[in-house]
């Protein structure tokens, strides 16, 4: 992030001697990124270190969901997400659908919030959650995000939380990277500044809420995800949310995808003008996220706003539709169906849409979806996706273009 906080208590020069609460030595922990050398952020603890466990390490009881198809010839799928069952909390209720070396794509749709003094880390992934349904809290060492609809949650690897429900349900997707997830470099000014040509403002981030130190001593659990999916449960001997005070660039934040600000041009616009996130870096490894957002068409006399047929062969495309207006999906999609497209597939437009786009030049659509491209990494479709994809999503394309 170009946005360095602070929040709370902390010295002015890192690393020397300082007191949070009065005649209590706080203790200082780093949290960085890419050894010592990316985005980091300084915490102080009220009393403990991190290190401090009441019990001795041992497993959570379950795995991540990951578990890939055996070979399957080929194919462009259709997963229609929003029928896959609704249950558990937003850390055991996750089924992926999509492997990568350094990626997985999930859905999450708890029903209850996780379970009071129990709290996860991602040990071994940066998270990227897309809000579909329901509202809540994020709790984090760092402070509180409520969410709601539409927003994008980027928790960087490491970070302790808990989710609590405001009501009864919720349907996340969630993209996991090897790399950290932040705004194109290509955004940002020599300054870190986001240049006034760029569709994001930083500013029009949500940060956490500071609440001050949960200074109890106890047994908190701390479930940590590490070693390609496995669980283990650390115990704390105090609360995983004590800290006086932190600053840096390295923390949760939301960011409404309402808040990407679409670039017009006057005829159709290829993904990279739609990017709102990167992990890793372009083109070398990791993923762009493209939000396409309620925008106006390209108002050329002679433009087709459907977009062409194509296929970019160093990526492989995942897309989510918050809704169903994507007129090149029209009679296809419903609200939180996923295509995804490996990269040696071609896939257009539908039927005659892109003839029958050319009714909306210049007008505004009412699009909401949310794009993976991966940078050079293939993806493997999980057993939970062969379940819930569209039988005859290939041959949709045929089946329109000859009315049968």
């Amino acid at each position: 992030m170009a946005l360095i906080l602070r929040r709370g208590k902390v010295p002015s020069t890192p690393h020397t001697e300082f007191y949070g609460k009065p005649g209590l030595f706080s203790l200082e922990e780093i949290h960085g990124s890419y050894g010592f050398s990316g985005a980091w952020s300084r915490k102080l603890h009220a009393r403990s270190y991190p290190t401090e466990m009441a019990l001795p390490p041992k497993s959570a009881g379950f795995v991540m969901d990951h578990k890939p198809l055996a070979s399957k010839p080929l194919q462009p799928f259709l997963l229609q997400t929003a029928d896959i069952p609704a249950g558990q909390d937003a850390v055991r209720g996750r089924r992926s659908l999509l492997l990568g070396s350094s990626t997985v794509v999930s859905v999450v749709k708890p029903v209850r919030s996780m379970p009071k003094d129990q709290y996860f880390k991602n040990g071994e992934k940066h998270e990227l959650f897309y809000v579909q349904e329901g509202r809540g809290t994020f709790s984090t060492e760092f402070g509180d995000l409520k969410f709601r609809p539409g927003h994008y949650l980027v928790v960087p690897k490491g970070v302790t939380y808990r989710v609590e429900l405001d009501g009864d349900s919720a349907f996340l997707l969630l993209m996991e990277s090897n790399w950290p997830i932040s705004w194109p470099d290509r955004y940002l000014n020599p300054e870190g500044q986001a240049m006034m040509t760029a569709p994001i403002v930083e500013t029009e981030i949500e940060t956490p809420v500071f609440r001050g130190p949960i200074d109890k001593k106890g047994r908190y659990p701390v479930e940590i995800q590490h070693a390609g999916g496995l669980v283990t449960r650390m115990t704390l001997s105090h609360h995983p949310f004590d800290l006086v005070g932190w600053e840096g660039a390295l923390y949760p934040f939301a960011f409404d995808i309402k808040n990407h600000h679409g670039i017009q041009r006057e005829i159709h616009s290829a993904p990279p003008q739609h990017q709102t996130f990167e992990s890793g870096k372009a083109p070398d490894y990791g993923f762009a996220i493209c939000s396409f957002v309620s925008q106006i068409e390209g108002w050329h006399p002679k433009e087709v706003p459907a977009p062409y047929a194509h296929f970019n062969v160093d990526s492989d495309e995942m897309m989510f539709f918050s809704n169903a207006n994507y007129a090149a999906r029209e009679g296809v999609i419903r609200p939180g169906s996923m295509t995804f497209h490996p990269c040696s597939v071609v896939h257009s437009p539908h039927g005659d849409s892109a003839r029958r786009s050319t009714s909306q030049r210049g007008e505004k659509n009412d699009r909401r979806a949310v794009m993976l491209d991966t940078f050079f990494e293939n993806l493997q479709i999980t057993e939970t996706a062969w379940k819930y994809r569209d039988k005859g999503y290939a041959m949709s394309w045929y089946k329109m273009a000859h009315g049968t």
